[in-house]
């Protein structure tokens, strides 16, 4: 899987999580620019891309993530 791959299966995550019709992510995407993105939709984010992916994320890893482009390197670290 390559990193247009990975957004793209996070993009359709997203639309799910935040109840969206539509939404436009790039790796530059923060919380910040996400009005529904708070801590409970973030849990469920992770929740999501764990089940995606067959992956766990650590603790440590997820702190880390600054935005999307952060958390398709730790999910292509894992694959």
């Amino acid at each position: 899987m390559n990193r247009s791959e990975v957004l793209a299966a996070i993009q359709l995550i997203f639309l799910d999580v935040f109840d969206l019709e539509e939404i436009a992510i790039d790796e530059q995407t923060t919380a910040l620019d996400i009005d529904e993105w708070d801590s409970l939709t973030h849990i469920q984010v992770v929740v999501a891309l764990e089940k995606k992916f067959g992956i766990r994320f650590k603790s440590s890893e997820i702190q880390n993530w600054s935005n999307v482009g952060a958390i398709i390197d730790c999910i292509l670290s894992k694959l």
